[in-house]
């Protein structure tokens, strides 16, 4: 199982998107400031394909006021809407809010690259400035008693009368998320609640500089005698990317996981392996003043504080009300299921990888597991993972993504004319999305695939313009980012099977984001514990025959991979499952104990250290993240006591998954993929996520799916 990164720069999860409102003369207004500053973040999209960002033009020095001048504009919509002498109606409420934000909506789009794909000391100076005027920002919203009495008479009226089914949602869901974010609310609760929210801005901002730190400056040089065991490919990028950091003749591997992955795999050398894994464990752990424990300490205390506010014992209780699950004991019911069979699959992993370390006088550590378990797959299955990535090559794969996006989506993926789509940096590509049959535009995909200094780490999707039509139709601008290793000049990008997978999930997001149907902007979030799943889906696409056959080719010979190599992947398809689960869920489980946990006087060293006891967490590997990087739950609210999403999302997949199986035409039945598209793909969030997989599946999904997709043992009913 892959686990992902963040779907989108974790800032912008915040409580609410901008809102406004517009009428003739304010509109007016507001494009007079907006053109009285040059400021060209604050700009309208110009240009082909109704309108790209200037990301050519994009400045680090203009971040700052136009983030302002965005707040403002957007609190001056806000007093607008409240202070309206009209009823209440769902048009000059909801949809007031619907529309606006235009200006600030932008400048998240250039804040959201300058974070995450190009960030620097000088956007991190600008970053902390803005951390605590946002949350301020985001205050001023969501207690604005007169915004919200309108929503409420709007919500209240609807209970009687209700609306069309998508308004009646959009209503549903901005309602509920100003309820849970205190807008009903004594004044003076008002006021803690917004100065909790502005110091953990602060907080969040600090968590993820420092994980940045700790990745950029972990850098380990090696000379040509401490190479053994690595391949040709991830020698030369080594030795660039060391050129590039002025070291030239050495090799460098990063602190990242791109980097640190391959080489714990292959690598002899086990006293390096050891430094490299410690390097990239230690992250956010190494009692200096990029450390991150006392800042956890303090943001789990502040969350906890601030549900207080609102009549709830713990974090969890507040956050999983909205989500599937419903809320912790559920998603604890889920993992406690699964926990047993992933680490008594861990213990006969250790013990096939110890019969081999033995030879070498070897007991098993965690930066052993990786080399070992190589040694198990060639052994068990004669399968070797450096020969698999021979027919891996980014270029072709990207050719997959599009084949299997036009097989099940009717989607057709065109290079853009050169320099017609400014990009933000050389490496990234930009795509034309059409419908196959009819030609009609749907939007563009830009890809940023490779690593950098600034770039943060991992596998994202997220959008510069999302499918709406209630203002007239707006086509989507997606995007995915990776990071993986760049190849030396002239050389072919070759990526392992677990970043193949990893790459065919975030399209899946993408893929959600193109097929969009909804007419509102607020149904096009999403419910965290499922907007993992569509992607999820995805990724068994990647070994389907029909891709396999097309475009796994060698990069020197072009000759398909062989049929019994295939067999072999096939066969392996759920080795080493014991490790991917068990490095996933104790994250997952950590992630909901901490806030389950009284954080008073909480020592997070300690608490990692006995929760993993307690769960008998094997000594041979870590957890996937540990608390100090666990950037997925500190840096940010989207996936704090949500990690478990990953597996509620995956019983899903396997079980949706199985419907192809079952189906005449396997994984590219024609009518399974269209009730995929229909019912979970193009309708966002505006259909109940449980809802949607019942018109699907038939039924309510079953955890048996997910224990057989990862070979562990179905108990019997």
């Amino acid at each position: 199982m892959n686990t992902k990164t963040l779907i989108k720069p974790l800032i912008f999860c915040a409580l609410f998107a901008a809102v406004g409102c517009k009428d003739d003369t304010q509109k007016d207004a507001k494009r007079d400031i907006a053109t009285m500053s040059d400021n060209i973040l604050l700009q309208e999209w110009t240009g082909p394909y109704q309108g790209v960002p200037a990301f050519d033009k994009m400045k680090v020095e203009d971040i700052k006021e136009a983030v302002e001048i965005g707040m403002d504009l957007s609190l001056k919509d806000i007093d607008a809407i409240a202070n309206q002498t009209e009823a209440p109606t769902f048009e000059n409420t909801i949809v007031a809010m619907e529309r606006s934000g235009e200006e600030l909506n932008r400048v998240f789009t250039y804040y959201g690259i300058l974070s995450s794909n190009m960030s620097s000391p000088e956007f991190r100076k600008v970053q902390g400035e803005l951390a605590p005027k946002l949350s301020e920002y985001r205050s001023k919203i969501s207690q604005n008693e007169k915004l919200f009495n309108r929503i409420k008479a709007v919500y209240e009226a609807s209970q009687n009368t209700p609306l069309e089914k998508d308004q009646q949602r959009v209503v549903d869901l901005i309602y509920k998320r100003f309820e849970m974010n205190g807008a009903n609310l004594d004044a003076e609760k008002k006021k803690r609640y917004a100065e909790i929210n502005k110091e953990l801005s602060s907080l969040y901002n600090d968590f993820s500089n420092n994980v940045l730190h700790d990745e950029e400056n972990y850098v380990t040089y090696l000379t040509k005698d401490q190479l053994s065991g690595l391949s040709e490919g991830f020698i030369k990028s080594a030795a660039k990317i060391a050129t590039d950091k002025g070291q030239d003749g050495k090799y460098a591997i990063t602190n990242t996981r791109s980097s640190m992955d391959p080489f714990l795999t292959y690598s002899t050398e086990r006293e390096l392996r050891k430094k490299i894994w410690t390097n990239y464990y230690s992250r956010g752990d190494n009692n200096d003043e990029y450390d991150n424990k006392d800042i956890i300490a303090e943001i789990l205390k502040l969350r906890k504080e601030r549900v207080g506010l609102l009549g709830y014992d713990n974090y969890a209780d507040w956050r999983l009300q909205d989500r599937m699950a419903k809320n912790p004991e559920n998603a604890m019911a889920l993992m406690d299921a699964v926990w047993p069979a992933a680490i008594g699959r861990v213990k006969e992993e250790v013990a096939d990888m110890q019969a081999i370390a033995n030879s070498d006088n070897i007991t098993i550590e965690p930066w052993d597991y990786r080399y070992y378990a190589e040694k198990v797959r060639k052994k068990k299955y004669d399968l070797d993972s450096d020969e698999v990535k021979q027919y891996l090559q980014l270029d072709k794969l990207t050719d997959a993504l599009f084949y299997t996006a036009g097989r099940l989506f009717n989607y057709k993926f065109t290079p853009v004319k050169e320099g017609s789509v400014p990009v933000f940096h050389p490496d990234v590509n930009v795509w034309e999305v059409t419908d196959k049959d009819s030609g009609e535009h749907i939007g563009l995909w830009y890809l940023d695939p490779f690593a950098r200094q600034g770039k943060r780490s991992g596998a994202w999707a997220t959008t510069y313009r999302s499918h709406t039509t209630f203002d007239g139709k707006k086509n989507v601008l997606a995007s995915n980012n990776s990071n993986f290793v760049k190849a030396a000049p002239g050389e072919a990008v070759l990526i392992s099977w677990d970043d193949a997978t990893t790459f065919f999930h975030e399209f899946g997001h993408a893929l959600h984001f193109f097929s969009s149907n909804v007419k509102y902007p607020t149904l096009n979030g999403g419910v965290r514990d499922y907007t993992e799943f569509q992607s999820q889906l995805l990724e068994r696409w990647l070994s389907t025959d029909e891709v396999i056959n097309q475009f796994l080719v060698h990069y020197k010979t072009g000759e398909p991979i062989p049929a019994d190599l295939v067999e072999k992947i096939k066969k392996a398809s759920t080795f080493n499952q014991g490790f991917a689960t068990t490095e996933y869920l104790a994250s997952a489980i950590m992630d909901m104990k901490l806030h389950l946990a009284d954080p008073t006087n909480i020592d997070i060293a300690k608490f990692e250290r006995e929760t993993l006891a307690e769960l008998n967490m094997p000594a041979e590997l870590p957890m996937r993240h540990r608390t100090p990087h666990f950037g997925h739950v500190f840096s940010g609210e989207g996936y704090a006591t949500a990690y478990y999403g990953y597996m509620w999302a995956d019983v899903l997949t396997s079980d949706a998954s199985e419907a192809f199986k079952e189906a005449p035409g396997g994984f590219y039945d024609k009518e399974v993929a269209d009730k995929l598209v229909k019912y979970l793909f193009a309708p966002r969030n505006s259909m109940d996520p449980a809802e949607a997989f019942r018109k699907f599946r038939g039924r309510d999904a079953k955890i048996e799916a997910l224990l057989r997709d990862r070979g562990f043992p179905v108990p019997n009913n």
